[in-house]
């Protein structure tokens, strides 16, 4: 059985479907990324995922049970987090402080999970005390990164976390979210840059104007003509 799946949902902003017929899945343990051009649907999946949007028709099937309608900070309890486009930290807040909100819903020794975030993130133990605005936006993804990782998610929502970083910062980024997968939590990853999502991904899937129209495996995606061409910058061959 899938820890996550959607079924046929749909999505609409008013007389605009964003969202038709979309179904997916995401085994415990996978990287899965969603691929599309600006506009297809991507960031609107993940909210529908997370409960910010209500799907109509479709389902929500998440460890076996519909979430659909549950409240965005119930499905964060359930074990999903999201982090956002545009990364969205506290500005006003340390570094600390924004890590403490990711466990907002929880109680007890937040210990552990802070050397869990420091760990992957060494650069935000040494700005612990600074301001999130502060920070570059490198670190400011990683911040953002970091604050879900504090809520416990057995599936992390990735949407976009290389967007707008330099090359160095992206290799880094991406090198990271291996290791999360490998530490346990599961991962879809939105991402516009296909070559590095399928280098990291177990498998795809490709997302046109709210249309699932390819899945397959990662590297099957990553050698396919009509992906090169769309998503690499590449020719067909």
């Amino acid at each position: 059985m899938s820890l996550l799946a959607l079924q046929a949902v749909e999505v609409s902003y008013g007389s605009i479907r964003a969202l038709k017929a979309v179904s997916l899945e995401v085994q415990e343990g996978e990287i899965v990324t969603l691929l599309g051009a600006n506009g297809a649907g991507k960031t609107t999946t993940l909210r529908t995922i997370s409960g910010l949007l209500v799907p109509r028709p479709g389902k929500v099937i998440f460890d076996g049970a519909d979430i659909q309608g549950v409240a965005p900070h119930e499905i964060v309890g359930l074990g999903i987090g999201h982090v956002p486009e545009g990364r969205r930290i506290f500005p006003r807040m340390t570094v600390v402080e924004n890590l403490e909100m990711g466990a907002y819903r929880r109680r007890g020794n937040l210990g552990p999970d802070l050397d869990r975030v420091f760990g992957l993130f060494p650069v935000l133990l040494e700005r612990r005390k600074q301001l999130g605005g502060t920070l570059s936006g490198g670190e400011q993804q990683m911040l953002a990164i970091g604050r879900a990782l504090m809520g416990q998610p057995r599936v992390l929502l990735l949407d976009e976390p290389s967007m707008g970083l330099a090359p160095l910062i992206v290799a880094q980024i991406f090198g990271i979210i291996k290791e999360i997968r490998q530490s346990g939590t599961t991962v879809l990853l939105v991402e516009q840059n296909a070559a590095q999502a399928l280098s990291v991904a177990d498998r795809g899937y490709v997302l046109e104007t709210g249309e699932i129209v390819m899945s397959d495996r990662a590297e099957v995606l990553l050698h396919d003509d009509r992906v090169r061409a769309a998503y690499l910058g590449e020719g067909a061959a």
